[in-house]
């Protein structure tokens, strides 16, 4: 079903209803929340969508993948991948208020990562249909070099994105917001009306810095950070 040509008159909050409520079935079930994703985080993927701000979903247990991990192409609908810093807390944050230097203070460290994103819907499809299906959040794959947030101007770290060795896109982590710290500060207040806590070893995925690639079968996908390392995923 698509929701937003069923319903026509969808508005966003009704979204973020709807994936709260399949968020709470997981849970009911066995799933284990382990952090959230933040996505159109960039001002030329917030123009595609048609929307000024970002979005967020849900990260559940068994989404986390390991670096160089293979997946089942058939068990995803239309997958891209993106790549992403991922920002594991060490400290609870809270809004309203929270800004950048908050994050920091909160943050354990920081880790390279790629995110597959994929929704059940079809093109065209709008904001209202990925929002409503977990932000289009599918699975995270972290490697890399872990740092401590002081080690780095997490402003600079850059990626070349790699499909079966040719570059497909390049980009800086400025790009998110003007710094990927942001993308958090946002969150946590985005969800401070609903006496949301971002906890302590919670994940959080900060958005893409580049445009995504898409993922066929047999391929490679292949992020190199730099001096923070690489992730890569393949895709069976």
């Amino acid at each position: 079903m698509q929701l937003s040509k069923t319903f026509p008159e969808i508005e966003i909050a009704d979204s973020y209803a709807i994936s709260s409520m399949l968020a709470d079935e997981r849970i009911a079930t066995g799933a284990k929340v382990v952090g959230h994703k933040i996505g159109l985080t960039s001002k030329a993927m917030q123009a595609s969508s048609q929307i000024d701000e970002p979005d967020y979903g849900y990260l559940f247990d068994d989404m986390i993948l390991a670096d160089g991990a293979e997946v089942k192409w058939e068990d995803f609908c239309i997958p891209r991948v993106e790549p992403e810093l991922t920002f594991i807390l060490k400290a609870p944050l809270k809004g309203p208020g929270v800004g950048l230097v908050d994050v920091l203070r909160a943050t354990d460290y920081v880790v390279p990562s790629i995110e597959i994103i994929d929704a059940r819907v079809q093109n065209p499809r709008s904001i209202f249909d990925t929002v409503a299906d977990n932000g289009a959040a599918a699975k995270i794959v972290l490697g890399g070099r872990p740092v401590k947030p002081d080690e780095f101007d997490l402003r600079w770290v850059g990626a070349a994105f790699y499909r079966n060795s040719v570059i497909e896109e390049t980009g800086l982590a400025s790009g998110v917001l003007g710094h990927p710290a942001m993308a958090v500060a946002w969150l946590a207040n985005k969800l401070a009306p609903f006496e949301v806590t971002l906890k302590p070893d919670h994940m959080m995925l900060s958005g893409s810095f580049t445009r995504p690639v898409w993922a066929a079968k047999g391929d490679t996908l292949h992020a190199d950070f730099g001096e923070l390392g690489n992730v890569s995923v393949q895709f069976t």
